[in-house]
C-alpha cells in the first residue's frame, strides 16, 4: 500500500453516523470497509459511494462474534483507521432493564469495539502507525434516567479507548473519543417515537424536550460527528491521544 493510501474500517457502517464517517474518509480518498449486519443497507451505501467515485466496500459481519470479527481482520489486510462505531440505544428504568437487554448494549456497544480493536491494534503497532477512534456518547461521562445499560455501554467504550491509549502512548498509534450528544439519525428518531409514545406529546414537542438541556437547543447533525472522527483519524492528530471529544455544546461537566 502506498504511503498515501489508507485502508480504513468503520463498524456500524451503515447508520447514520457511521455513513457520514464513511463517505468523510472516503472523500478524503481513504478505502473504507463499512462493517455490519443489514446486508441491504450495506449494498445501498456502497453503491451510492461507488456512485460518486468513492472507494467503498461493504461487509456484512456480527462484531460480537469473536471467530466472525477474527476471520473478517484476516481478509482485511493493513488497515490503518479503525472507527468503532456501532451502536444500539433503548431506554428503560432500571427495574424494567432485564438482563437480556443489558447484555446485548454491552456486546454491541462495548464488546464489538473490544474484538475489532483487538484484532487489528498489534498489525497498527508493528508498522508504528494507526488511528483507533471510539465512537461513544456524552453518556459516557454523565448518567441519566432510564438509561442504565446504554450508558454503562458507553463508560466501557470510553474506558476501553482510554486504556488502549495508554497501551499505545510514545507509539505511531493513537486512540481517543468522540462523544456527542443528541444526534439527528434514524436511532435518535425512533427515541423521539418513544418519548412521543408514552406521553401523549407531537413528535416535534418530543424531539424538543430531548434536546433542551443542550446548550445548542438542538440535535447534532451526523457530518459534524464526522468531520471530529476524520480530525483524530488525521496525521494532523498524531499527538493526540486518550482524548475525548465532546460535540454537545459545552453541557457536560466533567
Amino acid at each position: 500500500m502506498a504511503d498515501s493510501e489508507r485502508r480504513v474500517v468503520v463498524s456500524g457502517g451503515s447508520g447514520g453516523i457511521g455513513r457520514a464517517i464513511v463517505f468523510a474518509l472516503a472523500g478524503e480518498g481513504d478505502e473504507v470497509f463499512a462493517l455490519g449486519r443489514d446486508s441491504g443497507r450495506l449494498a445501498a451505501l456502497e453503491r451510492r459511494a461507488r456512485a460518486h467515485g468513492l472507494r467503498v466496500t461493504s461487509r456484512v459481519c456480527d462484531l460480537t462474534d469473536e471467530a466472525a470479527v477474527d476471520s473478517l481482520v484476516e481478509s482485511l489486510g493493513e488497515v490503518s483507521v479503525l472507527v468503532n462505531n456501532a451502536g444500539m440505544a433503548q431506554s428503560a428504568p432500571l427495574r424494567r432493564t432485564c438482563l437480556e437487554l443489558w447484555e446485548t448494549h454491552l456486546r454491541t456497544n462495548a464488546t464489538s469495539a473490544f474484538l475489532l480493536t483487538r484484532a487489528l491494534l498489534p498489525g497498527m503497532l508493528e508498522r508504528d502507525d494507526g488511528r483507533v477512534v471510539f465512537v461513544a456518547s456524552t453518556a459516557a461521562h454523565t448518567g441519566s434516567r432510564y438509561t442504565a445499560a446504554y450508558t454503562a455501554s458507553k463508560h466501557a467504550m470510553l474506558g476501553l479507548a482510554r486504556a488502549v491509549a495508554a497501551e499505545v502512548a510514545g507509539t505511531g498509534v493513537t486512540s481517543n473519543a468522540v462523544c456527542p450528544s443528541f444526534v439527528r439519525t434514524p436511532m435518535t428518531e425512533g427515541s423521539v417515537a418513544r418519548i412521543a409514545e408514552r406521553t401523549g406529546r407531537g413528535r416535534q414537542e418530543a424531539e424538543e424536550a430531548l434536546v433542551k438541556a443542550s446548550p445548542l437547543g438542538r440535535l447534532i447533525e451526523p457530518e459534524e460527528v464526522a468531520a471530529a472522527v476524520t480530525y483524530l483519524a488525521s496525521p494532523l492528530a498524531r499527538g493526540v491521544n486518550g482524548q475525548s471529544l465532546t460535540i454537545d455544546g459545552g453541557g457536560v461537566h466533567r
